[in-house]
């Protein structure tokens, strides 16, 4: 299908910023030549600007000072776990700590230079081989369900913990005020205010001392998903008044992760002062540290997948461009439903002169990236490029069809 419509040079290149741009057409990466990366990497490769996260995660503290909160930021480890990236992470930005959901991601924190002090667990349906290693650890627990909460007491009784509420309510990149995480369908995490009450009867009854309320709700959201976060918010804070008030030492509300990124065409950037601002108003009076443990936002720009193309043919009106990557690298889209924007490397502003379907090399029909996607001409050999791709993707690679995982680059520097 043939493509018609005009399109401005900055419509097409919306997805530049500093460390992901244009020099004389050709895309480039931390300042790289990103086709010239591929030739000489090979591909399916990962490309990652760590400065990105250094400036992410510098963002949220600087927010969190302006609004005079006492903010803490906890990076969420399942997002990106390459020992490169934490590498840096751990160097540029020290103040940042980590939250992990298994005893391996426990492991590899502190294996990777993070004191049990800065690392939070937070996870769900543990057992009681996970609960003996992340005793043992020394790190901070959250708990998100009663009966788990009876498990953590029974193992470890006199522990200090953080319970996970369910505010029945989440904000996502989609709108509104459903998520996987919470809403008006019962999901598996977090505990609904109505028993918090049991959860104190729990504590007391092994000594435990709940100390932490934590809450995740959202996944990817904007500006416009701000009175979601807010709704969630006052009940979040309504639940730590309501534990304070049983006598439990409240010193931390973690608010979980979802601040969202850009990543469409449409999208604008968060706006972290107004975000603060509700933090603040919310939890300010309680005197509480404000914890978040963002993973797409501190991860989710940092990283390029470079596939090259080794397909392109019409099948009865459709043009497929087959890239030799797959779903098993690249599993986010499927996963999460987050749409990927491919982009010619060699002609990455150029208009698009037809509409095309982007599919991978797995053996299965669903590995396809893209459909109907304007793009310009594209030949066999060419490199394309799917920004935005840091987090949850390489963290998640698997093993089907026997496909191996991507190579990555990482540069922690701009040129």
């Amino acid at each position: 299908m043939a493509v018609t419509r005009e399109t401005t040079t900055e419509h097409r290149t919306w997805w530049a910023r500093a460390g992901l741009g244009v020099v004389d057409g050709r895309l480039t990466i931390a300042g790289r030549d990103a086709e010239q990366l591929a030739r000489e990497r090979g591909t399916p490769l990962f490309a990652y600007d760590l400065e990105r996260a250094r400036e992410q995660s510098e963002a949220l503290r600087d927010a969190f000072d302006a609004a005079g909160v006492r903010g803490l930021v906890r990076y969420a480890l399942k997002a990106q776990r390459e020992p490169a990236f934490l590498r840096f992470l751990r160097e540029r930005a020290p103040f940042v700590g980590i939250d992990v959901c298994s005893p391996g991601e426990l492991d590899w924190a502190l294996e990777h230079g993070w004191s049990p002090e800065e690392i939070s667990y937070t996870g769900t349906n543990l057992s009681d081989r996970d609960l003996a290693r992340i005793v043992q650890s020394g790190c901070h627990l959250n708990v998100d369900l009663l009966s788990q909460l009876e498990r953590v007491g029974r193992a470890a009784p006199g522990r200090a913990v953080g319970i996970r509420v369910n505010p029945r309510a989440g904000a996502t990149h989609a709108g509104g005020g459903e998520s996987a995480y919470a809403g008006a369908k019962p999901t598996k995490f977090g505990i609904y205010p109505e028993h918090l009450h049991e959860a104190v009867e729990i504590a007391r009854r092994h000594d435990l001392v709940i100390d932490t309320v934590h809450v995740h709700s959202g996944y990817l959201y904007f500006d416009d998903s701000l009175d979601v976060v807010d709704r969630v918010m006052g009940r979040v804070a309504d639940a730590a008044r309501r534990l304070i008030d049983a006598g439990c030492p409240i010193v931390e509300v973690n608010t979980g992760g979802g601040l969202g990124v850009p990543f469409r065409p449409t999208d604008e950037r968060l706006d972290l002062a107004a975000w603060t601002e509700i933090m603040a108003r919310h939890f300010g009076p309680l005197e509480v540290t404000v914890a978040t443990e963002p993973g797409e936002f501190i991860a989710k720009q940092t990283g390029v997948h470079l596939a090259e193309v080794v397909t392109v043919e019409d099948r009865e009106g459709t043009t497929f461009v087959g890239l030799d990557t797959g779903w098993n690298v690249l599993c986010e889209h499927f996963v999460y439903d987050i749409p990927f924007f491919p982009i010619l490397c060699r002609a990455a502003d150029a208009p698009a002169v037809r509409e095309v379907t982007f599919s991978g090399h797995i053996n299965e029909g669903p590995d396809l990236f893209a459909e109907g996607y304007p793009f310009p001409e594209a030949l066999e050999g060419d490199i394309v490029a799917l920004p935005n791709v840091g987090s949850y993707n390489a963290s998640m690679t698997s093993f089907h069809c026997m496909r191996e995982p991507a190579a990555s680059v990482m540069f922690e520097n701009r040129v």
